[in-house]
């Protein structure tokens, strides 16, 4: 791509400002291929592909004012460039009704969109009125319309069970009732980053309906690919889409501000469904259409044997049995145990899946799929079968079935447990401390499962005792030493001679960020910087890592390329596509200035409302973790450091900085922390972020389990761990004389971000001084500042060798 290319977008640059735009055409490429490969066909009665030639007329405000990506900090990317629906229907070779699309662009002009401030954008765009009359006038030339629906979500704001947000307006049902009564065929596109309610496509007619998620700068010409069958919409869905938003079991506990008890537990999305009330599904997880028909044949289970890290080796024949060439997924999933009397299971989880190559049609491909035995297994908290605290498989026979939805599957055969394992033996952590009742199977008269609760464990584990006997040990300090920091990124000498030399002033600065977002230290408009913040630490030679956000583009004050969202990016279900565009990312981290891309969004769709559900994957924690890892490697690859978040259990955006996530330890092993555990294992980012929430009445940037007894204990997790930025300020529970940052040190989160402020503060107006006063007067140990400071040094020296 030239800087002349920028003109194809919805904004023409010229001169200094088009050069500056100048993204790298494969980057521009790969976001195209992606963005197109993650939009979802939910139905087509044969209206696409578009007939090449045939005449067309789109209808909908949102064809020319293209929602590209989200609000916040996910998306507030200034863009090299964006495209919009219309401009790339037309490029496309497109017969569109001109006289409509000049309506179109004359009314968006003259009622341009409103931007809103902070939290409170607008949500969805008035729609332009249009007669019954220009309705029928177009219909008399064009066989097929489209209708375009647009929705907005955003940071710190959620979707709303209102018309405009989770349900249409009055004029957008209006005008699919009237479009759909005068065409002959009706394409509906859904350009959304948040599911929303589809009910109305049953009885407003939509032939076709897809489903188009915010596709960065590219995303309108890859959706004009899919429309036209330039290429295949190749998307999956990450999450399950319900007939009603009370169908969805997170319903009744989502949105409060004090505290949200996670009562439906493990059975999240589509664990829900296929357990309890698969007939309230209206798009199955998994579901995704193309313009060719596929047949998966189980081929064979072998497996699990010491030779591949006990794992299962699932095979199948897939052939292309339509008429075009295309690519499917392949997903392969685990029932529970026949006759089990132990652990209640979902009837259906996700453990393995792979993406075909191209097939032509008639084509067959044979595809095997490793399937870890660790993913067959539960997370007993209360000691159901004896081993509470543990990751376990209980005797018996599990189903393995394949297929491309979860719903569409067959049987690929069985695998055998003799007896009870114990997978992984760990230790109490992070259990609730207020009683609520979780969601178990129960099952009526006739076997049929049904909803029971239970109480779920609360906490019986003495934190602070575990606290003090895990204690790291000091570095005995060296006063006077003058060792520089590029003799230990050199190698000449080690992290600890030069701890040894550090003040405990300096010690503490290593774990504050430069105080404010867009830090002097970085290129224009970072989100801040660490390490070395001070004149004392620079003089040792030590440099700053400059933050950027974020999951869909680097956001800086330099143009920069908009990327598909999170949600668009799994909807791929290719993970190899996915590093491939991450690792081209992390050239352009490189080349404008960007240390710490603070992204992949990886937190869990719990609820379709959550306002930033477009940044995340999946409701699946293992699609969740697999798409992260692919993220991660690919931008890591590049010698910069990724830094997924939000960790963990950051599912609303309602007082998300006081509310508190009452969750099990199961559910948090088994949904909320896997997806981050699977990243750590498969790609090992160099940062992590916490999040702003509470976890079982602790925030998480002070939660000692959360992030040494399993991020660091148990996972073996060795990197950075940052705060999401300006925490909350409070005493520490446990040790009294200690607060703020001194409690977030001892916890084992290393760095506040953006700096030394924060929202709440025991030091209201000041820099918060409670590590270097924590250390003098209330216990907080050398050690421990050491530990946060040695890690902070780590990355610095990983980022310049």
């Amino acid at each position: 791509m030239t800087p002349s290319d920028v003109a194809q977008g919805s904004v023409q640059l010229q001169g200094e400002d088009a050069k500056d735009a100048w993204v790298d055409p494969r980057l521009a490429d790969l976001c195209r291929r992606a963005a197109a490969r993650g939009t979802v066909l939910l139905r087509n009665d044969g209206a696409l592909p578009l007939a090449s030639q045939a005449p067309v007329a789109v209808f909908g405000r949102v064809q020319v004012d293209w929602f590209a990506v989200g609000y916040g900090s996910g998306g507030d990317v200034n863009a090299a460039y964006t495209t919009t629906l219309l401009d790339s229907l037309v490029a496309a070779g497109v017969a569109v009704d001109e006289e409509l699309a000049a309506e179109y662009r004359r009314w968006c002009a003259d009622n341009p969109p409103p931007s809103g401030e902070w939290g409170q954008w607008p949500r969805f765009f008035e729609e332009m009125p249009i007669s019954d009359e220009a309705i029928e006038r177009a219909a008399q030339a064009a066989r097929t319309a489209i209708v375009v629906v647009g929705r907005a979500a955003g940071e710190d704001r959620e979707n709303v069970l209102e018309p405009g947000s989770f349900y249409l307006t009055g004029a957008e049902e209006s005008l699919l009732e009237r479009v759909g009564r005068a065409f002959e065929s009706m394409v509906v596109v859904v350009n959304t980053g948040n599911v929303m309610d589809l009910s109305w496509a049953d009885r407003l007619g939509a032939g076709a309906l897809i489903l188009a998620w915010p596709g960065g700068m590219e995303g309108a010409r890859a959706l004009a690919d899919a429309l036209t069958g330039a290429v295949e919409p190749g998307g999956r869905l990450t999450s399950a889409i319900a007939h009603e938003y009370q169908d969805y079991p997170s319903a009744p506990d989502f949105g409060a501000e004090d505290y949200n008890n996670y009562s439906e537990d493990v059975f999240v999305g589509y664990r829900f469904f296929e357990t309890f009330a698969p007939g309230d599904v209206q798009f199955p997880f998994g579901f995704g259409l193309g313009y060719t028909t596929w047949r998966i044949d189980p081929a064979g289970l072998s497996g699990p044997d010491d030779s591949d890290g006990r794992a299962l080796r699932v095979r199948a024949a897939v052939t292309n049995t339509g008429e075009r060439s295309g690519s499917t997924v392949v997903q392969v999933y685990a029932a529970p145990p026949a006759g089990q009397t132990g652990m209640t299971r979902p009837e259906r989880s996700l453990v393995g899946f792979t993406r075909t190559p191209e097939l032509e049609p008639g084509a067959r491909a044979e595809v095997e799929i490793s399937v870890p035995m660790r993913r067959l297994a539960v997370f007993d908290d209360h000691g159901v079968t004896g081993h509470p605290d543990a990751w376990v498989l209980e005797a018996g026979s599990y189903p393995i079935l394949v297929g491309d939805d979860v719903q569409s599957t067959r049987s690929a055969g069985t695998v055998e447990v003799a007896e009870l394992e114990v997978v992984r033996q760990c230790e109490e952590a992070l259990a609730p401390s207020e009683t609520f009742n979780r969601m178990v199977v129960s099952r009526d008269a006739d076997g049929v499962p049904m909803p029971g609760w239970q109480e779920a464990p609360t906490a019986t584990a003495d934190l602070r005792a575990r606290i003090e006997e895990r204690l790291p040990t000091e570095v005995p300090p060296v006063p006077g030493s003058r060792i520089g920091f590029a003799e230990v990124v050199a190698g000449r000498a080690g992290i600890e001679d030069f701890l040894a030399q550090l003040s405990i002033e300096e010690l503490a600065d290593l774990t504050f960020g430069d105080i404010t977002m867009d830090s002097p230290l970085g290129a224009p408009g970072n989100a801040g910087a660490l390490g070395g913040v001070t004149p004392s630490l620079r003089s040792r030679g030590i440099p700053a890592a400059i933050t950027t956000d974020g999951p869909s583009g680097l956001r800086l004050a330099t143009h920069a390329a908009l990327l598909p969202c999170g949600t668009a990016l799994a909807s791929t279900w290719d993970t190899a596509l996915i590093e491939e565009l991450a690792a081209l990312h992390g050239q352009e981290m490189v080349a404008k200035g960007s240390d710490i891309l603070l992204a992949p969004g990886m937190n869990i769709h719990r609820n379709p409302l959550c306002g930033r559900n477009f940044e995340y994957f999946s409701e699946d924690p293992l699609l969740t973790g697999l798409c992260a890892a692919a993220v991660v490697r690919g931008l890591q690859s590049q010698g910069v450091a990724a830094c997924p978040k939000h960790f963990a259990a950051n599912n609303q955006e309602t007082a998300r900085t006081v509310s508190d996530s009452r969750v099990s330890a199961r559910a948090l092993r088994e949904i909320y922390l896997r997806g981050f555990e699977i990243c750590v294992e498969e790609a090992a980012p160099r940062v992590i972020m916490t999040s702003y929430n509470k976890i079982n009445g602790q925030w998480a940037h002070y939660n000692y389990d959360l992030v040494s007894t399993i991020l660091r204990r148990e996972w073996g997790y060795a990197g950075l761990v940052i705060t999401d930025w300006w925490m909350r300020y409070a005493p520490d529970p446990l040790f009294p004389g200690l607060a703020d940052s001194a409690t977030r040190v001892r916890a084992g989160v290393d760095v506040l971000m953006p700096g030394g402020r924060a929202h709440t503060s025991t030091h209201e107006e000041g820099h918060d001084d409670s590590i270097v006063e924590g250390h003098r007067e209330a216990g907080l140990t050398l050690g421990e500042v050491q530990a946060s400071a040695r890690r902070v040094l780590e990355l610095l020296v990983a980022l310049h060798r």
